[in-house]
């Protein structure tokens, strides 16, 4: 099993959530962090021994106060890009449905964006092949 830990492989999961009017969430990277100010989609590190699914669970409650059921993600694509001497995995899951209201509790700001509008957005370089395929999830 890979670990989101170790030496070489960073790996990172995020989630489109996509609300009724087809509309996907980013949010803005808050100041003191690497790409401060860049929008990207929620979610974080997989942390050593933890499944994909659950660190981005975990994350998803931690960044926007909302509660996820396993079920409901569905893996949508993955990036692969260098991160200095590292190497990035973005594994990228469809989210649909999900309890609370989304709030931006680490992100500077929330925004929800028809998928084409992503192509206007400053993105993380890993994030922008992505917008492709939201473009036709979505």
């Amino acid at each position: 099993m890979l670990s989101g830990t170790g030496a070489g492989l960073l790996m990172v999961v995020a989630a489109a959530l996509v609300d009724g009017d087809g509309r996907v969430l980013v949010q803005q990277r808050p100041q003191g962090l690497p790409m401060a100010g860049l929008w990207e989609f929620p979610g974080g590190k997989v942390e050593a021994g933890e499944l994909p699914e659950a660190a981005l669970i975990r994350e998803l409650h931690e960044e926007l106060g909302i509660t996820v059921e396993h079920a409901c993600l569905a893996p949508a694509t993955f990036a692969s890009e260098p991160l200095g001497g590292r190497h990035l995995l973005l594994l990228l899951y469809a989210l649909r449905k999900w309890s609370g209201t989304v709030e931006a509790r680490h992100a500077t700001a929330l925004r929800w964006v028809r998928p084409v509008e992503l192509h206007r957005l400053e993105m993380p370089p890993a994030d922008r092949p992505l917008i492709g395929l939201l473009e036709a999830l979505v």
